[in-house]
């Protein structure tokens, strides 16, 4: 993506999470990966809800920034090392989401096969095992996780989604959240049922998924 649009996309999406309540003011990130080989990311310090394009701090792939005086997020590393590792990722979102957060902290798997709609537009979540924000330890733990799957459950932190785009990075994070949601509510209710293997077949051959076991 060119600078500007990144940046101004960056900035709305980092508003968006905290308008609908999937990350706190302080809590997580947003990147996207620039046509020239960088990439745009949330900066450090500044209040999600009133974040503006001028304040998206562009990096290098040495992490090197070129946006003068302004401090990325302090997990830009994760954000790094994933685009590094995974060339189809253009776009990463981290954030908090409370159902989804509370998961990262159980063994309890976050159900895909309760609704069509998350069960052909997620990948099964895996979890990164817990590593100290901000290290390289944590975020090389991620990018190992994205290389499996486009959704990360990180262990006592919160979750990561990954897209070809940011509205998809975006709305795999919504979809997971809403999974997470809808996996606790289910688990209280009697006769609650998920879809058979024939219609989780027929949604893999709808999607163009590898049917299970492939």
């Amino acid at each position: 993506m060119e600078q500007e649009a990144a940046r101004r996309e960056v900035a709305y999406v980092a508003r968006r999470l905290y308008a609908m309540r999937l990350t706190t003011t302080s809590g997580g990130n947003v990147s996207c990966r620039l046509d020239d080989g960088g990439f745009a990311i949330t900066p450090s310090g500044t209040d999600k809800a009133r974040i503006r394009a001028a304040d998206v701090v562009l990096l290098a792939l040495d992490g090197s920034s070129r946006t003068a005086g302004a401090r990325p997020s302090s997990e830009f590393l994760m954000h790094l090392r994933i685009y590094a590792r995974c060339r189809a990722v253009n776009a990463v979102v981290h954030a908090h989401p409370p159902c989804a957060s509370a998961f990262a902290c159980a063994d309890t798997p976050i159900r895909r096969d309760l609704l069509a709609e998350t069960y052909a537009l997620l990948d099964e979540p895996v979890t990164a095992p817990y590593a100290l924000t901000t290290t390289g330890e944590l975020a090389d733990a991620v990018a190992a996780c994205a290389a499996r799957s486009s959704c990360i459950l990180m262990r006592s932190h919160g979750a990561t989604t990954t897209g070809a785009t940011l509205l998809q990075a975006f709305d795999r994070m919504e979809l997971l959240e809403a999974a997470a949601s809808i996996t606790l509510i289910a688990a209280r209710l009697e006769g609650a049922r998920a879809l058979t293997p024939d219609q989780r077949g027929q949604i893999d051959v709808l999607v163009g998924r590898p049917p299970a076991g492939c």
